[in-house]
């Protein structure tokens, strides 16, 4: 797994504190980390940036994926 492979989307939970869910491709699966034990509260912006990491997270393993099967 490299840098590449991990987007960090800022977030707060019920609190108010702030955290962050984290999104990474490991082989062919997309990782979705969200902070232990709490609830992610997500702005509009935020969503925007969590889709676009989940997005680019599959294309990431589609050419992992590709690799394997040349």
């Amino acid at each position: 797994m490299s840098a590449r492979d991990t987007w960090t989307i800022a977030c707060r939970d019920l609190a108010g504190r702030r955290r962050n869910i984290t999104v990474f491709a490991s082989d062919s699966k997309v990782v979705l980390i969200a902070p232990p034990g709490e609830s992610a509260v997500l702005t509009r912006l935020d969503v925007g940036k969590l889709r676009a990491a989940l997005r680019d997270a599959v294309i990431s393993t589609e050419a992992v994926d590709d690799t394997q099967t040349q």
